[in-house]
Order: structure tokens, then sequence, then C-alpha cells
């Protein structure tokens, strides 16, 4: 009696379709090393994964205006999927095979681990808005449930640290350790991890937009997709259920080089979007934070019980360049300060070994860091000053007042700022806000949105140009 090994001809239960094949004669320790055989794989789909990124935004757009998935673009996605699934399938995603996964995007027939998606001839223009986060949101939470896992906080000697726990991984690590002390691969766990990746696989085919049709709520499993079924698992006593069948090929003219291109046209595209991110924010302070001139910080809330509060040294040294440069970049540089009892305050600065000279024995906190907009000072014991601030002569700039504003143009040196009440008392209390001119900003700006020009050109170009040559290619 002869069985038919032919293809099934029968409808599909759902667009993704995941196949794969447990290896026989599975090696017992293999798995304890696999996570550093993968670090190749690894490093390639970080990159791989920035172009998915990408060109999912590019198909994003063309849904959103022609209805329809680029099919350059679509067997790309396909292909850094079914990349994934392989890599997911040797290593510690199902532990199937000891097959070291194939370094390409093109479906391998003789690979155990299978991943096609159904391209469809069109998608939902409106649905491309929302099914990618509202609608996928009850798969989300069941998803980072099989794979991101639950956290538990668990109290440290110092710091709460947390462990994630996933349906998967705990399914895998059972498996691993039963084949370490059996030399055999459970076949039931086998099943039910092949098929809670499955669901997780459907559900990144819909987020992808390539399909409109909503991922079932249905556990398929088994390692094959039996066609046109609710379920793929083994009748007891009987047959496995017949494998899709593996399409021959590779993804439709997606050399390495293409490849290549398109990752590298994605880093520069997302590099062209942080300058641009990054002229915009500094563009943005400019045009918004500058008070008569000066970019000024939010106020820091900064109180102590002793006598005054000073600055950390700042050290400003040119290293043989000309001594303009300080000038050029920060220009004048502003600390003001608003006294919350009302009393008048002193601010100064002067030469750091100046300042170390008069508060020598003098009581004084120390500015070190900012918290939740609070400063942080370190304190030094001591007694009241010998004179008032303002009777010095040392101080390079100063201000007197309730809320005075010192004014100070940098030169190279080690410098440090003082905050006192002007008569020299204990108790300084008041809300310090620090600034500079920055005449360098606007250009600073300027060649950042340059920057961000010709990257995201590059990028674009780069992107293009492959994904149009493989368009042509098609048959």
């Amino acid at each position: 009696m002869t069985t038919s090994t032919a293809p099934s001809t029968a409808p599909r239960s759902y667009p993704v379709h995941v196949d794969a094949e447990l290896d026989p004669g599975l090696s017992r320790g293999l798995w304890l090393v696999k996570w550093l055989l993968a670090i190749p794989h690894y490093l390639v789909l970080v990159f791989l994964w920035t172009a998915f990124a990408v060109l999912s935004i590019v198909a994003f757009f063309a849904i959103l205006f022609t209805g329809r998935y680029p099919r350059p673009i679509f067997d790309f996605n396909v292909g850094v999927m079914r990349w994934s699934w392989r890599v997911s399938y040797y290593s510690y995603g199902v532990l199937g095979t000891d097959r070291y996964p194939p370094f390409t995007l093109a479906e391998v027939p003789d690979y155990p681990a299978h991943l096609e998606v159904d391209h469809p001839e069109h998608l939902s223009r409106g649905l491309v808005l929302v099914k990618w986060w509202l609608l996928a949101i009850p798969h989300y939470l069941i998803v980072a449930l099989f794979a991101g896992g639950v956290a538990y906080g668990v109290q440290g000697a110092d710091d709460e640290g947390w462990i994630t726990i996933s349906v998967i991984g705990i399914l895998v690590l059972v498996a691993a350790v039963v084949l370490l002390f059996t030399g055999r691969y459970p076949q039931q766990i086998f099943d039910l991890v092949l098929g809670l990746n499955r669901w997780v696989l459907r559900v990144a085919g819909y987020v992808a937009l390539m399909t409109d049709q909503y991922p079932p709520f249905r556990l398929d499993m088994g390692g094959h997709e039996t066609p046109g079924a609710t379920t793929a698992t083994r009748a007891p006593g009987g047959p496995p259920p017949e494998p899709l069948a593996a399409p021959q090929g590779r993804p439709r003219g997606w050399t390495t080089g293409r490849i290549v291109s398109v990752v590298a046209g994605s880093v520069l595209v997302l590099a062209g979007l942080g300058f641009a991110g990054a002229g915009g924010t500094l563009a943005l302070i400019g045009a918004t934070d500058r008070d008569d001139g000066f970019v000024m910080t939010p106020g820091i809330s900064m109180t102590s019980d002793a006598y005054a509060i000073t600055s950390e040294d700042a050290r400003i040294t040119t290293e043989g360049a000309p001594d303009w440069v300080p000038e050029r970049i920060l220009g004048d540089v502003r600390v003001s300060a608003e006294s919350d009892s009302g009393d008048a305050l002193f601010i100064g600065v002067a030469p750091t070994d100046e300042v170390a000279a008069y508060v020598d024995g003098v009581a004084h906190d120390t500015f070190r860091e900012v918290r939740d907009r609070e400063a942080v000072l370190e304190a030094t014991e001591g007694g009241a000053p010998a004179s008032a601030p303002d009777e010095q002569t040392f101080w390079a700039a100063r201000a007197t007042g309730t809320d005075p504003e010192l004014d100070w143009t940098p030169e190279e040196g080690s410098w440090t700022f003082v905050l006192m009440r002007a008569d020299g008392s204990a108790g300084v209390s008041a809300d310090v806000a620090t600034g500079a001119e920055v005449p360098v900003l606007d250009a600073v700006v300027a060649v950042l949105f340059v920057l961000a020009g010709l990257t995201l050109l590059a990028g674009a170009l780069l992107i293009a140009v492959p994904i149009r040559t493989v368009a042509r290619r098609e048959p």
C-alpha cells in the first residue's frame, strides 16, 4: 500500500505558517553552550531587526496610501522572521535541533524549522492605524506571559533585583534537563512549546502588518501545522500530521549585497533621525529657555545651616587652543539666586585657592549633585567667617541682593562659586539657576540638521536602490 506524500491543497488555518521537526538523537550537553555558539547570529539579527523596523515603517505608509504591502519589503521582513525562528529553534526558544542555523533570509527546505507568510493582495488602510497597538493588546498580554515572562522582585543585600520567568523558558528548561539525563526530548513538551511559539509568531506577523486576519486565540500544538485544521496535534497511536510543504528557492532576489545595503541604510536613517532629534531639541531649548540671551537651567533648591555653599572646582583649560575658545563656546556664564527668606544674598566667583583660604575653618557645604531638583550637599565643620564676603577683594565677579544675578566671562584656571548671606551669617536658603550664552548653539544646531539631511538621504538611497532592484526582478 502506497501513501501519498503530495502537499495538501486544503486552505491553511492562518496566513503565518510555522512548521518544525524534532531532531532525533539530540546531544545531551550541547544545549549548555548554544548561547555561545549562537552569538554570531545574535549580532547579525541586531542589524537585521533594525532594518526590519525601518522597512516596517515604510510598509506602514505604503499600506496607508495604497492598501498594499510592497512585495520586496514583505519578502525581506518575512526572511528576518524566518531567520529569527531558526535561531530560536536551535537555541533556547525550543532546543529542537543541533544543526547550526544557516545565514540566510531564504527558506531552507531541509532545515528542520520553517516559517512562511502568505503575501496579501490587499490590506485595509484603516486597520493599519490601529491593529499593531490597539487591537493587538489582548495578544500582547498573552505573548508577554508566553515569551516575555512575569517578573518577580527579589530582595538582595543592597538593591531589589528581578527574576523574569516565561512559560516557554520554563518548558524548554525542563526539556533540557530531561535531555541531559535521559538523552530524549519529551514529545509532549515539544508539542506544547511549538504551539506557544506558533502563537507568538502569528501575533508577530499580525502586528508587523503582514495580514489583516486577527490571530486566533487557539493553541495549535505540535511541530506540523495541519492545513485547514484547528489543531496540529498527533492523534493517539496515529501517524504525525502532514507537514507543510517548504517553499523552494530564495526570497525574490535578496542577495547578500542588497541585504547589507538595506541594513546599512536603516542604520543611517536611524542615525539621521537621531541627529534631527538632537538638533530640534537644541533649537527648542535655544528658542524657549533663553533668559536675556542666556540658556538657563531650572531652579535648584539649595538649603544649608552653614555659613556658605560652595561649588566643586570648575577647571577651564584650553590646552594650547586660542584664548577665545571658552568665550566662543560658552560665552558669559550666569548664576542667579532667589532668596527663600527675603534676606540679602551674596554670589561670587573667584580662584579656587582664594576661596579655599577664605572658607578654611568656616562651616560650609559643598554642592555635589542634584536629586529631584534639590541640591545634595557635603558638610564641612567649622566656625563663622572672619568677615562678610562682600568685604573680600579677590572676587572675579560678584552680585548681592534678595535676587542676585552674577554674570561672568570664563577664563582659564580653576574657579569656585560661593553662595552666602550678604552679612556672612549662618543659614543659606535659595533657589539657584545657572546658564550660559552658548553662542555656538546655533552653529551646532545647523551642523546637526545638515548631518541629519545627509545621513537620511544616504540611508534612503541605500534602502531604495536594492528594493527597486528586487522589485524589477519579480516574475
